[in-house]
């Protein structure tokens, strides 16, 4: 890491609040690079990458690859952004030998990976940027955010969120 900012911390947003963050961060999104997306069960992941793919174009129903593992998607990329998006839910994945079932790695070089559960592929997918979201305890329907930089991509990626 090059000592440039690693982490940005949002309290209490409610669901337009992560769906404005979400399609903010696809508006600076680099052309290729892994989103992972953490939080428990029902804490927001899928209403995040919904507005994420959704600032991207995507129109129509936005599937959860809860089942299929994978949902590709072809966006209309802002400059110098993405032009794929690959969804993941990695929650069902029994063995990271799955992923080359799915053929994420071929796409690794020219997509932007939006991924939930990464904690599944046990190490074979590295995040760039990750997001964080918890429920508030005393404010159920409310997120608090986390996005942490861990990689030089995902610096420049969190730079440019605080530029906007």
């Amino acid at each position: 890491m090059t000592g440039a900012e690693t982490e940005r911390r949002y309290r209490e947003l409610d669901q337009m609040a992560v769906e404005s963050l979400a399609a903010t961060l696809a508006a600076v999104a680099p052309a290729a690079g892994l989103l992972s997306l953490r939080g428990e069960l029902g804490a927001g992941k899928s209403t995040f990458a919904r507005a994420f793919l959704r600032s991207l174009g995507v129109t129509g129903t936005i599937r959860s690859p809860t089942y299929t593992l994978v949902e590709p998607y072809d966006v209309t990329p802002p400059p110098g952004g993405p032009s794929r998006v690959l969804h993941l839910d990695l929650y069902r994945l029994a063995d990271p030998e799955e992923l080359d079932y799915l053929g994420v790695r071929d796409e690794a070089d020219h997509a932007l990976f939006l991924v939930e559960w990464l904690s599944q592929a046990h190490g074979e997918l590295v995040a760039d940027l990750e997001i964080s979201l918890s429920g508030c305890a005393d404010r159920p329907e409310y997120r608090d955010l986390v996005c942490r930089a861990s990689s030089p991509l995902g610096e420049a990626w969190l730079a440019r969120l605080a530029a906007t």
